[in-house]
Parts: structure tokens; C-alpha cells; sequence
């Protein structure tokens, strides 16, 4: 390296975590093989006819969980489609909302966000903010609305702070018992042009010249190709019932919320990102509703930008669901738009620079959002946690050993991660899991084949690998959403 030429920074702190099991394989699935491999044992003892009256039960049990299909079990992939074959011949996948339904459920938002309900809430300042509150879960999701400051026109040196205090953040998380998750989303569109069309119409004088009128509608009429709308949203998911306090009802859980904001939002403002204020009631069903009608986006903006309208009074929480959703297998069909979904199934496996996810991030000709899930542990439970990574990873070094077999570079280099993680969190770092999801709308269906194919390629240069949530569009979409969604968390609860 040159005299005086500046180190680039890189950042690459997560694995994929892996418990002390066999041919890759977790605790619970190993123990399902050797228990088979022990049934065939005990047979082959007993008799020929013992053993093949086993046999075969036993060997699909294990090719079931051995056997993988792009990094999937089988038995994974199979139990989704049987899970899909019964939702669509129960009608689960069928939403239809509206006048024209009866019942309570007539006004119900679709999927996992049936049990949401939104709440007004009053905050110190004398204004307001919305929590979307999930009556099963019991969690409680306040959403920040952000301006983020580009990386690029920035020194190095700042950026790196930035990262250094957004770390810190996330890790004084883990003291925190009462917060589950943090979602931060990147929401961009194509600028539907409602903002400059106002703008501009209401400048022109009556008597202008036509060459200067039909110059300013060819300039409204192109601008949206080139501008586009860009939202950046931090969403807290708090579960009230883990706070010291012991909340006995909604009323007090939300105090308790209340008092626990201006903490985590003041810490915020030195890791690159402007607080513009907690997302209101009408905020937050405008955001769902366009993106379940992405058609009106430019009227919604046109509405919201105008102080003398309140939006709450023709959009609320029931209202801001579709009227149609329909769930395929590979897509999800709502009012104006049709959604894919994608979740990520393998992070960077080399070190990477803070901007890696810019081109991801950066808008499209198609409307996307794209959301990271973070799930903070606890940080008496974050020690024990990677030193059983740590153990698990010496026990498969020396299994390997045992077998007289070389250690493979991917076993290698993945014990060498789960001792760098255990010297981090020895020195204070946080530890958690994290998880992406990423959706793209688009308004006509035969543009949906290069909306995938351009979100895909921007997930390549990313380094990141993104798997297509078949048979699982709805919950991918919602993620997506200020709604405290996540779905590795609706696996553990939802019932089956």
C-alpha cells in the first residue's frame, strides 16, 4: 500500500449458525438419523424380516433430512407444499374485503396482519404517533420516520462512525428486555409526479405563452423517470409483558413505550440518520394502503403534502387493507399491484464495505421495499450462545479428527468466525439474529418478469443471496410493512 493512501474499511461480522450436529445438520435432526440408523441396527439384529419392514421407513426419514435442494431439506420443502395444498383447498390464500363481505371480518386486514390494530397514542410534545398493536402476539411496533445521509459524498472516517454508533445501538439493545426486533425498511418508487404537477400548475399565470406551457408539461411529464420517491423507516417491535414494570394493562404498556422512545431515538442521530418525527396513525395506514394500491401513490402524496386535509378521516386501519388479495405460489396479487417477495437465504461470505447494499437500496424503475429484521438477544444469553457455536465448532474439528478425515475449508473458516464473534461479544459487542426481506410491486403483470429480474441483479451486486418465498408471498409482503411483522418469529406462534 502507498504511502499515505488510506486503509479501506471493511465489515463482515456474521455467520450462520450452526449447533453441534452432524453432516451439517442441528441437534434435533441429527438425533432423528442416529435414532433411524439405531432402529436398522436393532432390526438387522433381530431378523431379515424385522429389517425390511424398517427399511424403508427409516431410509426416507433420513434421505428426508439429509438430502437437500439449494440448501433446503426435503423434508422443509415438502411440508411447506402439503401446508400450501391445504391453504388453497381451504381457501386461505382468498381475500376479499368490503361491503360485499359479511361479518366481522368484513374490514380485516389479510394474513398475519389480521390481528393488528392501530392506536393512537399521545406523546409528551403535544402531538401524536400510531402503534400498530398485534392483539396475538402481544407486541407493540412504534415506526420512526428517517433521513438517511448518503455515504458517498462523505469522509471515510465519518462513515466509519457511523457504523461504529449504529453497532453500539444495536447492542445496548440487548439490555433492553422489552424491545424484539427492529426492522429497518428502505422504501423507493418512481416518483409518481403528483408533487410537481401541483407545483408547477399552480405557478403558471393564465395568460402565459403556449411554447412556455407546453415546455413546462413536457418537463412534468418526463421528471418522474428521472426523480424518484425514496422513504427510510426504523420500526421497534416492544412486547410489553418483558418489561421490568410488569404492565397490567394496554394503557400502561403504551406509557411504558412511551418512556422508552426518546432513548433509543436520541441515540440514533449519531449513526447518520435524521429523526423527521414517529410515524402518525394517518401516516401509517397511507403507507399501507399504497402498497397494497400502489395505483394511488401520486393521490395519497398529492393529499398528504396538503396541511389543510386530514388524511385520517378517509384512511384508517381497516380501510388501508385491500378489497382483493389473492396469494399464488410465486406471487401475491393485490388491488392495482402484483408483489414477489424474496428472503435472504446466505449473507456475504467475504468481507464487504459499508455500502455494499447501495445498489440494492437505490431506487428503480419499479416501486420496492427492502427491509432488514434484526433480533437482538439478550446479553447474559448472548455469551452462552456463542460459546456453544464455539463448542459446537471444536466438536465437528474433532469429529473430523476421530474419522481421520482433513478439516473442509468451509468447517475451517467457520470455526474461525464462531471464535472471532466469541472475542466480540467478550469485548462488548452485541449479538443477535438478522434476516432480509425484500419485495417489488409492479402495476401490470407483464412487466413482473423484469421486476424480478432487476431486483435480482441488484441482490448479486450485493453480495448477498436471495431466496424466492414460494408459498409464502403474503408473509414476505407484510414483513415489508410497518407492522411489527416477522416471520421467523410467526413460525414459533402462529398456529399450524
Amino acid at each position: 500500500m502507498a504511502a499515505g493512501q488510506a486503509r479501506t474499511r471493511t465489515y463482515g461480522g456474521w455467520r450462520r449458525s450452526r449447533g453441534m450436529g452432524l453432516l451439517g445438520l442441528g441437534p434435533m435432526q441429527t438425533g432423528v438419523v442416529l435414532a433411524a440408523i439405531t432402529v436398522l441396527i436393532v432390526a438387522g439384529s433381530i431378523g431379515l424380516r424385522a429389517l425390511i419392514v424398517v427399511a424403508g421407513p427409516c431410509l426416507v426419514t433420513v434421505g428426508f433430512i439429509v438430502l437437500r435442494w439449494d440448501g433446503v431439506p426435503l423434508s422443509a420443502g415438502i411440508t411447506r407444499r402439503f401446508r400450501w395444498l391445504i391453504g388453497t383447498t381451504r381457501g386461505y390464500t382468498s381475500y376479499r374485503s368490503g361491503l360485499m363481505v359479511a361479518g366481522e371480518h368484513a374490514w380485516q386486514l389479510p394474513g398475519v396482519l389480521a390481528p393488528t390494530i392501530l392506536v393512537d397514542v399521545a406523546d409528551d410534545h403535544g402531538g401524536d404517533f400510531g402503534v400498530v398493536y398485534n392483539r396475538r402476539l402481544g407486541t407493540m411496533t412504534v415506526t420512526l420516520r428517517c433521513a438517511a445521509t448518503s455515504t458517498w459524498l462523505t469522509d471515510p472516517d465519518v462513515t466509519a462512525t457511523w457504523v461504529s454508533n449504529w453497532g453500539s445501538w444495536m447492542a445496548n439493545l440487548g439490555y433492553l428486555p422489552m424491545v424484539r426486533w427492529v426492522a429497518v425498511t428502505v422504501d423507493t418508487a418512481p416518483d409518481p409526479g403528483s408533487r410537481l404537477t401541483d407545483y408547477v400548475s399552480k405557478r403558471i399565470v393564465p395568460n402565459a405563452p403556449a411554447t412556455a406551457r407546453r415546455v413546462l408539461a413536457r418537463l412534468v411529464e418526463v421528471s418522474p423517470a428521472a426523480a424518484a420517491d425514496v422513504e427510510t423507516r426504523i420500526s421497534i417491535t416492544f412486547n410489553p409483558s418483558a418489561s421490568p414494570a410488569k404492565p397490567r394493562d394496554v394503557a400502561e404498556a403504551l406509557d411504558e413505550i412511551s418512556r422508552a422512545l426518546p432513548g433509543l431515538e436520541d441515540s440514533l442521530g449519531g449513526c447518520g440518520l435524521t429523526i423527521l418525527g414517529r410515524a402518525t396513525v394517518a401516516q401509517l395506514a397511507a403507507t399501507v394502503r399504497v402498497a397494497f394500491d400502489p395505483a394511488i401513490r401520486g393521490e395519497v402524496s398529492r393529499l398528504s403534502s396538503r396541511g389543510d386535509i386530514d388524511v385520517s378521516r378517509w384512511l384508517d386501519w381497516p380501510t388501508a387493507g385491500p378489497v382483493m388479495a389473492e396469494e399464488h405460489l410465486d406471487r401475491y396479487v393485490h388491488d392495482s399491484g402484483v408483489s414477489v417477495s424474496w428472503a435472504l437465504h446466505e449473507a456475504p461470505r467475504q468481507q464487504v464495505h459499508a455500502d455494499v447494499l447501495a445498489r440494492l437500496l437505490a431506487p428503480g424503475p419499479y416501486p420496492k421495499r427492502v427491509t432488514v429484521i434484526y433480533r437482538p438477544l439478550p446479553a447474559g444469553e448472548a455469551a452462552r450462545i456463542v460459546e456453544a457455536e464455539v463448542n459446537a465448532a471444536h466438536f465437528r474439528q474433532a469429529y473430523n479428527r476421530s474419522q481421520r478425515r482433513d478439516e473442509s475449508a468451509r468447517d475451517l473458516a467457520d470455526r474461525e468466525r464462531a471464535l472471532g464473534a466469541a472475542r466480540e461479544e467478550a469485548t462488548g459487542s452485541g449479538v443477535g439474529l438478522f434476516s432480509l426481506f425484500a419485495t417489488v410491486t409492479v402495476l401490470d403483470a407483464d412487466q413482473l418478469g423484469r421486476a424480478v429480474a432487476d431486483l435480482e441483479s441488484r441482490a448479486d451486486t450485493a453480495k448477498i443471496r436471495l431466496r424466492r418465498l414460494w408459498a409464502s408471498q403474503s408473509s414476505g409482503f407484510a414483513a415489508t410493512l410497518p407492522c411489527g411483522i416477522c416471520p421467523p418469529q410467526l413460525a414459533r406462534h402462529w398456529p399450524r
